[in-house]
């Protein structure tokens, strides 16, 4: 039975790199090494249960700014003159992410078999998705890989700045609004209580405000309190098993295009999206089709993913790009322009380009206005359910001394 074999070698530019193989035997793994160059330094059997690490969920996820400097850096090397197996050996090695360097190295030992480097990105679906890998492809086909790494690096980089601005923009509504909860939560659990221990010994009748207060402040500090936050779970478990559904998701995402206040946001960024995408990837090489095929995959709002679907079969069946996409609503009457100018002039990816530019910063230009706009909102209405709170509470107390009385 084949086991597995951690090894250390020496490559012949003299640098000790390390990696796993199956094998039936030491002498097996030191036999194939050597007929892949190396020279092997130590060979040890991996054992189960041993040397194992302990991981936090979470904690080995790739974040698409270290694949933007991955893609960078390779791109620099490639021009360089260094070859391919090169490269990744020096990116593995240099790599901050452990993670993604032991991709690298997976993908690099696979090259130096035979294996094309769009193949061997591919294995890795979560870490490259199909954009990068068609472009790759593309790059590997047509002799200017630097190129599109570059590309793909420029594009992720905008796409890092993009979520980090809509990010921006919903961090800190959520921030004042869990505040708020906790606020009138601890309120109604240790501040009230005390309040209804006074008021029960003065007697009398207390204002409408105060007793809707009271019951409030009972229903959550009793039996209450665990139904709120079992019907809560409950809830998020229901909503997440319904946006996993085609239905669900396709319902969601319309709701989010649609929301009064971050409906617009959110349209702005998918079809910054969407341009700078199907930008890249005409840019590239890559045919119009699958070009279509990837972006509808990859633009994250399945009303556009079904829009863009729809425009695909058109154009398979000989339609231009501007005519269907006319069609649906989520696209602007001025992308639908740019797209035909592009089209006439034979440059749609530089029209795309100029889009995904306009979107960007109609994005920069609404997190601002979001922002002076939500913060002043959120400050009254934190206010007002603070400051109705502290009324309620001392209503009564105008009355105090009719009520000793």
């Amino acid at each position: 039975m084949a086991s597995t074999y951690a090894y250390r070698v020496r490559d012949t530019d003299g640098r000790i790199i390390g990696g796993t193989l199956e094998a039936d035997s030491q002498g097996a793994v030191a036999s194939r090494l050597r007929q892949m160059g190396y020279a092997p330094i130590s060979i040890e059997e991996s054992k189960p249960g041993l040397k194992r690490e302990i991981t936090l969920p979470g904690l080995n996820r790739i974040k698409l700014k270290d694949l933007a400097v991955f893609s960078r850096q390779f791109a620099t090397m490639i021009n360089s003159g260094l070859s391919l197996l090169r490269a990744l050996t020096i990116l593995a090695e240099q790599t901050e992410s452990k993670a993604l360097a032991e991709i690298i190295g997976q993908v690099r030992n696979e090259v130096e078999q035979g294996t094309a480097l769009s193949t061997s990105l591919a294995k890795h679906p979560k870490t490259f998705n199909r954009l990068y890998v068609a472009m790759i492809k593309a790059g590997e086909v047509g002799g200017f890989l630097d190129k599109v790494l570059l590309e793909l690096a420029d594009s992720i980089e905008k796409e890092v700045e993009l979520r980090g601005k809509v990010r921006s923009a919903m961090t800190y509504p959520i921030a004042v609004f869990a505040m708020v909860i906790m606020i009138v939560a601890a309120m109604l659990v240790f501040v009230v209580p005390q309040f209804e221990t006074l008021y029960s010994q003065l007697g009398g009748q207390l204002p409408f405000l105060t007793r809707i207060l009271l019951g409030a402040s009972r229903f959550v500090a009793g039996w209450g309190g665990g139904v709120v936050v079992i019907a809560v779970v409950v809830g998020v478990i229901a909503f997440r098993r319904f946006h996993a559904t085609p239905a669900g998701r396709f319902a969601v995402d319309r709701a989010k295009l649609r929301a009064p206040v971050f409906g617009p946001l959110v349209q702005k960024t998918v079809l910054s999206r969407f341009s700078r995408t199907l930008s890249t990837l005409l840019g590239s090489g890559v045919p119009i089709l699958q070009s279509l095929e990837i972006v509808s995959e990859t633009v994250n709002n399945d009303v556009v993913s079904r829009a863009v679907k729809d425009v695909q079969d058109s154009v398979r069946e000989g339609e231009s790009l501007a005519v269907p996409l006319a069609k649906h609503s989520v696209f602007p009457p001025m992308v639908v322009q740019m797209l035909a100018v592009g089209e006439e002039t034979g440059a749609i990816d530089v029209m795309l380009d100029k889009v995904g530019d306009f979107y960007d910063a109609e994005v920069s230009a609404a997190v601002d206005s979001l922002t002076s706009l939500i913060e002043p909102i959120l400050i009254a209405v934190m206010g007002s359910v603070v400051g109705g709170m502290v009324v309620a509470l001392y209503l009564p107390m105008f009355n105090i001394i009719n009520l000793v009385k």
